[in-house]
């Protein structure tokens, strides 16, 4: 019996060392000590499509001077790398060197989550549908009203309210994303909600609720299974779930100009990510294979290298974690939702000069 107990546990043991691989992981690098590590090339057999990252660059190129002059070199040389043909044993030739990321599990497993624009129908004055107020942040400095708080009315009759949604739901969606687009319908009018700060309570993730409560499976959890769950049930439901997030961020209405990340540049769907910008500075490039995953929301059991720049930050977003921006609407929404995958990740940087010649 003894023997049978501990081939069992030997059996229970290796099982629990089998690494997943279901959301795109890969272990075929070895182990990393710091988050940025410097190797000698890029092995990856992935499909690769580069084809979006000329139009970011330009966006780049046309409204941050600044970032041009911080990361020219890399720029410059990533350029004539691409018109070269963009093979990836060639960085090194035109004086760039990589660096990859670690992964939350120190093995390269970087983790791709999504994010995009939504948009919501909105109107200037309450009514019985469109009765839940946005807000503009309130002179609050650092004891400002949970979000508990603000639903019961904390910030009513100090004119900060900038619209009236139809659901607590969009709204919150928004939210997390930091920004997204509004059509009044009153006057047909459509305008840019962005980011205009939070009011200085943690984030409480409500997917991680609903897990918790055993509302969601977890391997099902997706913006998608939120909305059904919330379709399920009533609004004082669907108010106690959110209130279990005491984050709320206010908005700065804008002119529906291009949706722009942190460092006030457009995004361009599928070229740029937020990042971490202690590790991945605003403008920094990255290759990346990326997960691709099915209209379901699984991986495919393919990645696709592609260029990326690191254009936006996230309170979520630390360290191993790139958030991809997939765009504005719907569809978008469903595509980004599904976002919980994991690639490997390479910083590309400019080699020193003297590096550059021993390299030639």
């Amino acid at each position: 019996m003894k023997k049978a107990l501990v081939v069992m546990a030997c059996v229970a043991t290796l099982a629990g060392c089998v690494r997943p691989t279901d959301r795109g992981q890969q272990y075929i690098d070895g182990r990393f000590e710091s988050i940025l590590t410097p190797v000698p090339q890029v092995a990856s057999e992935s499909p690769r499509d580069f084809s979006l990252f000329n139009d970011q660059l330009a966006a780049v190129t046309a409204n941050s001077p600044s970032l041009v002059a911080e990361h020219q070199a890399v720029y410059q040389r990533l350029q004539a790398w691409l018109d070269a043909g963009g093979k990836i044993e060639a960085l090194a030739d035109y004086g760039l060197e990589v660096n990859q990321m670690a992964g939350g599990d120190d093995f390269g497993n970087v983790m791709f989550t999504g994010y995009f624009s939504p948009v919501i129908e909105m109107r200037h004055q309450p009514d019985a549908l469109f009765r839940y107020p946005v807000y503009a942040k309130p002179p609050c400095g650092d004891d400002c009203p949970d979000r508990a708080a603000i639903y019961a009315g904390a910030l009513d009759g100090q004119g900060l309210e900038l619209g009236y949604s139809a659901s607590l739901i969009d709204s919150f969606i928004m939210e997390v994303q930091g920004s997204g687009f509004v059509h009044f319908g009153d006057n047909d009018q459509l305008e840019y909600f962005a980011y205009g700060g939070k009011n200085g309570h943690p984030y409480v993730s409500i997917g991680k609720v609903l897990i918790e409560r055993g509302e969601v499976p977890r391997d099902k959890m997706s913006l998608k299974a939120i909305q059904e769950w919330v379709a399920a049930h009533s609004k004082d439901e669907v108010r106690e779930l959110l209130e279990q997030n005491p984050s709320y961020v206010f908005f700065t209405p804008k002119a529906a100009d291009p949706v722009s990340g942190t460092a006030g540049i457009p995004l361009k769907a599928g070229a740029s990510v937020a990042a971490d910008r202690r590790y991945l500075p605003m403008g920094s490039v990255l290759l990346a294979e990326v997960p691709q995953l099915d209209e379901q929301g699984n991986w495919t059991g393919e990645h696709v290298l592609k260029l990326l720049m690191a254009l936006d930050t996230g309170g979520a977003v630390k360290e191993n974690h790139l958030d991809l921006y997939h765009g504005m609407g719907r569809e978008a929404g469903e595509q980004a939702g599904h976002y919980k995958h994991f690639g490997r990740v390479w910083k590309l940087d400019a080699l020193a000069p003297q590096r550059v010649s021993q390299s030639e």
